[in-house]
């Protein structure tokens, strides 16, 4: 169905739309759910169901296969036809600037497993989780990308729900204790840069100067972090190394966090997660199903590595 086809705006094509969302899940040579099962969940009568999937294999989306008492079972199935008749349309991402490789290479793989995956896919580049957050709740975007430990606390507070989790080291390498040459841990009223609009790093700086009453904390952004050191504005900060390593180009010295905050936040801050509305549950399904996340955490290894060129 490459043109505008008029069956799918009548009471079976609505249906046959609603179909082509659920049989996203399914993968080829499994049993497909009972016509009333399909029809229970749709709310709508038997013939609509059958008409619905007549409709879907007469555009080429499906082929099933009646197996006798086994029941029927889906043959083959279109995923780039099944999405474009399902009405999802293209899933637009929020993800942090890609202001470090590894982002530049998330990107990339994110973008290769939907293409892969016959799902239309865009992405859009947010600086803060809390922004990226913000739009997703708004409808603005479909998909967020942020690190677990973000992911963990959102899901507590909002409806939103988790949709991946790519695995340690996919958001960040790791995060380290920045200190500005000339600066001394040891002084009274130490000036710690923190960005309210990073909910991981804002909590490291917390964790990190937890047992320290004395601390004057800044505002500011990656952005501004070379400025405020190089003008004497802040003393040090938590931040993430993989922008620090040949980013900033500012003097100082990089130490380790604590071992305690290493092993309570290290695996969950460093896996990049994918959330998305509760709401678009049935969606949701769809795109844990689309994407491949091992084809993902390759393409990026492969740009940390310097065997691919970003692309996204």
């Amino acid at each position: 169905m490459n043109g505008f086809d008029e069956r799918f705006l009548t009471r079976n094509g609505l249906a046959a739309r609603q179909l082509a969302v659920l049989l996203l899940n399914h993968e080829p040579d499994t049993r497909l759910p009972r016509v009333r099962d399909f029809a229970e969940e749709l709310g709508c009568g038997n013939g609509t169901v059958q008409a619905a999937l007549r409709l879907l294999e007469e555009s080429g989306a499906i082929e099933t296969a009646a197996r006798g008492h086994l029941g029927t079972f889906l043959v083959r199935s279109e995923r780039s036809v099944l999405w474009r008749l399902s009405g999802l349309g293209t899933l637009l991402a929020a993800m942090p600037l890609p202001y470090s490789r590894r982002y530049e290479g998330l990107a990339t793989g994110l973008r290769t497993a939907f293409e892969e995956a016959g799902t239309p896919f865009a992405i859009t580049f947010m600086r803060g989780a809390g922004a990226r957050t913000t739009a997703l709740l708004e409808g603005k975007v479909d998909l967020v990308v942020l690190s677990r430990f973000a992911a963990d606390r959102l899901i507590e507070e909002h409806p939103v729900e988790l949709v991946a989790d790519l695995g340690p080291a996919t958001y960040v390498g790791a995060h380290g204790l920045l200190l500005r040459e000339g600066a001394s841990l040891d002084a009274p009223g130490l000036r710690i840069a923190v960005d309210p609009t990073s909910e991981d790093q804002r909590m490291l700086a917390e964790r990190a100067f937890a047992a320290r009453t004395d601390i004057e904390w800044v505002e500011s952004s990656y952005m501004q972090l070379r400025d405020l050191f190089a003008q004497n504005l802040a003393d040090a900060t938590v931040w993430n190394l993989d922008e620090v390593q040949g980013r900033t180009g500012m003097g100082g010295e990089v130490l380790p966090l604590g071992d305690e905050i290493t092993r309570d936040l290290s695996l969950r801050n460093s896996s990049a997660a994918i959330i998305g509305r509760t709401e678009g549950a049935k969606a949701l399904s769809a795109v844990r199903d689309a994407i491949d996340l091992s084809t993902v955490t390759s393409l990026q290894a492969e740009v940390l590595r310097g065997e691919r060129v970003p692309s996204y």
